[in-house]
């Protein structure tokens, strides 16, 4: 998965389409990421304790990796990620513009 936690996104499907965010946490093993001020659902929490209130909370829900591209930093655009090998390291590259992320 080339896409990490820090990185800033675009949403490029759903109902979010064309938010841009920063990713919070990844899941590689769902191939999902959440992304702050992205798929925000409203939950309804019981009260904890007898004749508490309930209450109305906003849960940040996961995205999925294919719904999401990097934001390049030199275009501000949407872009893919590649590898290129400079010394001894492997660095990601934005593939429209060929610096590294």
């Amino acid at each position: 998965m080339k896409i990490r936690k820090d990185d800033t996104v675009i949403v490029i499907a759903g109902k979010d389409k064309g938010k841009t965010g920063k990713v919070v946490k990844a899941f590689p093993q769902e191939a999902k990421v959440i992304v702050s001020g992205v798929n925000v659902m409203k939950r309804h929490r019981k009260a904890t304790r007898a004749g508490g209130k309930g209450q109305t909370v906003e849960v940040t829900l996961p995205v999925h990796i294919s719904n999401v591209a990097m934001i390049d930093p030199s275009t501000k655009k949407a872009t893919r990620v590649g590898r290129k090998v400079v010394g001894d390291k492997i660095v990601r590259v934005a593939t429209k513009s060929g610096t590294t992320l």
